[in-house]
């Protein structure tokens, strides 16, 4: 089975890169799995898999850290995002948000469509996660986020991924692990170092076992 790798930044997965000793490129390639950094966001993301998408996959497998709404999930716990939203995607009516799906334009939820049943996959909690251009930093807003989507997650490329892999017909996961929760910005409270080595021992074991 050949499968895709997808990260935004390279640190999300170096201990990855440099378990298998790969070059420092933005598109990797090996015999059974081949890695695309795609930058930051979602026009990045979706530029990225435009050029390197394609039937040859059997999986795209889309990985990160992420910040997490829910404190009772803790800081490094590896998630399984099994559908995901573009969570800004439509209109603002005064005080009221529209969907655009309620406009008529199109769809804003997305799922991660595979029929893997590896235990690596099965064992992870399966959550719901949004996809932002600006990640909350404010009470308001996220209390605003909350009741009109209760995510659990929340990155910058997920949605793009699972939009991209869903047109191209091609499975998909989608793995982070939490770096923070979602509270106005606190650094001192992040733990990007164990969200990294978690998403990345749970990768290697992925890897070696499908």
């Amino acid at each position: 089975m050949k499968i895709l790798l997808v990260a935004a930044t390279r640190p999300e997965i170096g201990l990855l890169t440099e378990h298998f000793k790969l070059p420092e490129k933005d598109f990797m390639q090996t015999p059974e799995f081949d890695i695309l950094i795609t930058g930051v966001g979602m026009t990045a993301t979706a530029f990225a898999l435009g050029q390197h998408l394609s039937a040859k996959y059997n999986l795209v497998l889309n990985l990160g850290i992420a910040g997490c709404f829910d404190r009772s999930i803790p800081l490094g716990s590896v998630l399984n995002i099994t559908v995901d939203e573009f969570a800004e995607l439509g209109a603002e009516n005064k005080e009221h948000f529209i969907s655009i799906d309620e406009l008529g334009f199109g769809r804003s939820s997305y799922s991660a469509y595979n029929n893997l049943l590896s235990e690596s996959v099965t064992k992870l909690k399966k959550v719901k996660g949004i996809t932002v251009n600006r990640v909350h930093g404010n009470e308001v807003s996220i209390s605003a986020v909350k009741t009109r989507l209760n995510p659990v997650t929340e990155s910058m490329e997920g949605a793009a991924v699972l939009y991209g892999c869903e047109k191209a017909g091609i499975p998909c996961l989608q793995i982070r692990s939490i770096s923070n929760y979602v509270e106005p910005r606190n650094k001192a409270a992040w733990n990007i170092g164990l969200a990294v080595k978690n998403l990345n021992e749970w990768t290697l074991g992925f890897l070696t076992n499908t």
